[in-house]
């Protein structure tokens, strides 16, 4: 990583699968590079102080709050947000069990929720509903109650159990 004159650094990484540039100042949040500088607009940012999880990602995997990460921390780092889930115009099996469950409403928070659903059903793939319910204790939602979302995710987890099987 080199240091411009401007005291902003070059940041490269890959973003879904892509491998993206930019200039970041040091004090940027990854939140804020990704939606502004690099247009990923589906990293919603809501209390830049990592309570919220809005702004949720995976970092090489593991679902982090890009508002608790600086951008230049991101550098050679692979980062998904919810823009690589759909491929082309085809929702993820998540993202239709949220659509066919109605876990989404305002959907200011669905992007951030989607994400840490995604690392956490890698993790535990046959998840109770209280532990469903525990990774979502980190989300706050004012619009779905939560019980959509929880029915989403058990019906993903109970789908992708079945396609094991066969």
């Amino acid at each position: 990583m080199r240091v411009t004159a401007e005291q902003r650094f070059a940041v490269r990484l890959e973003l879904n699968g892509r491998t993206r540039e930019g200039l970041a100042e040091p004090r940027t949040q990854l939140c804020d590079f990704l939606r502004h500088d690099l247009g990923a607009t589906g990293v919603h940012v809501g209390c830049e102080h990592g309570v919220c999880g809005a702004c949720t990602v995976l970092v090489d995997g593991v679902a982090m709050r890009s508002c608790l990460m600086l951008a230049v921390q991101a550098h050679e780092r692979r980062i998904e947000t919810v823009e690589s889930l759909a491929d082309d115009d085809t929702l993820s099996d998540l993202q239709q069990a949220f659509r066919r469950n109605h876990a989404l409403q305002c959907g200011f928070c669905t992007a951030g929720i989607l994400m840490s659903c995604v690392d956490f059903l890698e993790r535990q793939p046959d998840p109770s509903e209280a532990e469903v319910r525990d990774m979502l204790s980190g989300h706050l939602c004012r619009c779905t109650g939560y019980t959509g979302i929880v029915q989403a995710v058990l019906e993903v987890a109970a789908q992708r159990q079945t396609n094991e099987e066969v």
